[in-house]
């Protein structure tokens, strides 16, 4: 039987890749690839076993976000996306009923998951809400301003952060699962942008209503730290990771190409080749390497919330956003003109403007200064961080 990452791989290589360009100049949805990932049961992966899923760890996940990245970084940031959402509920929502019910119908019914975290207001600060849940005889009702909700008109569930009561302060948040039937969304902003255009994230008025069963019984500042920032960082750090490995590829086989019109011979400033691939490497090991840490961390609420590893996972996302342009760059530099214009087989134009949002989201000046927070508080030795 082929396996789940053969499967992802294929739809990179047969599917993702061969619309990419369209997607990218259309700045449209992805469908092709999302219905080819429907189709093999991809979606729904993280789904324990006891809810008809298989129970795929972090590192299958992981492995398939870089697969995809090296076909269509868009169809890639929408998985990864979709993937943190479904880590929340499998990983805080377990042992409610209706959440259990709403995993089976993940795993069964291939749902894909938005996110509506980001609010008009508070300033690009995920910690922060103004919009509230409303109960009254046990439903809610919430109204959220969104600056962005990405591929917004093509998901079947979407995750929105609110607070605990109109009365909560700002910082008291929930996070709810909200169904396509039981949301309004009216668009107020369009996605025309340098890259990931294919994520559609445009900016909506979400009105939505359910049942207070829906809410994840956990506080959103516990999701988000022990959960969604970390497997934020890991996912888009491992497709940030598949455009730059890509573009290395394209790289080489430009200078294969040239080689063989001059019987053999390397051009000297190809040496800027060698230099992309030691950045590609340092930066697969960091990855590799939070994996790792995070892996040993799951389970314990202690671990997962210490200081050195908020720490490495904040340098995760910093480093490999900023790394990934690097490695593009001198890619581009060794393919010179071919590699600039859009014609070509070794084209790099998309690959560089995807990888640009990269440190962006969540933007990296905010994240450093979290970071140089984090280690002022710090007693051990950061150069010791385990």
């Amino acid at each position: 039987m082929i396996s789940r990452l053969a499967a992802a791989r294929a739809v990179g290589v047969e599917i993702a890749a061969r619309h990419a360009d369209d997607v990218d100049a259309r700045g449209r949805f992805p469908k092709e690839a999302l219905a080819a990932l429907k189709d093999r049961q991809l979606l729904g992966i993280m789904v324990p076993e006891s809810e008809g899923g298989v129970g795929a760890g972090i590192a299958e996940v992981v492995s398939i976000c870089h697969a995809l990245g090296r076909s269509c970084a868009s169809t890639a940031m929408i998985y990864a996306m979709h993937q943190i959402q479904v880590a929340c509920v499998v990983h805080h929502a377990a042992g409610n009923p209706w959440h259990r019910t709403f995993m089976k119908r993940l795993a069964e019914d291939q749902f894909l998951l938005g996110s509506a975290t980001s609010e008009v207001g508070v300033g690009g600060d995920l910690r922060s809400s103004i919009c509230a849940i409303e109960e009254k005889d046990g439903r809610f009702t919430l109204f959220k301003q969104a600056p962005v909700i990405s591929y917004g008109a093509d998901c079947d569930g979407i995750l929105v952060t609110a607070r605990r009561t109109p009365q909560s302060p700002a910082s008291d948040q929930v996070i709810v699962v909200v169904l396509k039937e039981d949301w309004e969304l009216e668009q107020t902003s369009g996605w025309d942008a340098l890259g990931m255009r294919g994520t559609c994230s445009n900016g909506y008025r979400l009105a939505a209503k359910g049942g207070m069963e829906q809410v994840i019984p956990v506080p959103f500042a516990d999701v988000s730290a022990q959960t969604m920032l970390p497997v934020s960082h890991l996912v888009w750090s491992a497709l940030w990771l598949g455009i730059a490995t890509d573009a290395v590829t394209r790289a080489r086989a430009y200078v294969r190409a040239e080689a063989k019109k001059t019987h053999g011979s390397v051009a000297d400033g190809n040496w800027r080749l060698a230099e992309a691939a030691s950045l590609l490497q340092l930066m697969k090991s960091n990855v590799v390497a939070a994996l790792r840490q995070y892996e040993a961390a799951v389970g314990s609420e202690d671990r997962l919330t210490a200081l050195p590893f908020a720490v490495a996972m904040n340098n995760l996302k910093t480093g490999s956003s900023q790394i990934a342009v690097q490695v593009i760059h001198q890619a581009m530099l060794v393919c010179g003109l071919a590699g600039y214009r859009n014609d070509t087989a070794f084209s790099l134009g998309r690959h560089l403007r995807d990888a640009h949002s990269a440190a962006l989201m969540v933007n990296n000046d905010r994240i450093l200064a979290n970071t140089a927070q984090l280690l002022v508080a710090l007693r051990e030795d950061p150069g010791l961080l385990e």
